[in-house]
């Protein structure tokens, strides 16, 4: 039997004027998450036509693992750092459908 992780799909548009220091953000979320328990993978994407427009593919043992990555001092110091410079951040819960 296949283990059901967690995909997270993390869509962040971002006010333009504030484009590179919202990115420079999420690039420091980038090796600090990797590397925590729990995280089987973290990529950071940015649309080819919408430079505004950045998506996180996360995979997750378990909800309780992505729990303690929202709370975690990094996470945090992210959400202050952006502030008022995202235009949306729509987050999707999903599973893998086995085949």
């Amino acid at each position: 039997m296949k283990k059901q992780h967690l995909t997270i799909v993390a869509r962040i548009l971002v006010k333009e004027e504030h484009r590179e220091s919202v990115k420079a953000e999420l690039m420091k979320l980038l090796d600090v998450t990797r590397a925590e328990e729990g995280n089987i993978s973290y990529d950071l994407h940015q649309d080819n036509e919408n430079p505004n427009l950045f998506l996180f593919h996360e995979r997750w043992v378990n909800q309780e693992y992505l729990q303690k990555h929202s709370q975690s001092a990094h996470f945090v110091q992210f959400q202050k750092a952006t502030e008022g410079k995202l235009e949306d951040f729509t987050v999707h819960k999903m599973t893998e459908i086995e085949n």
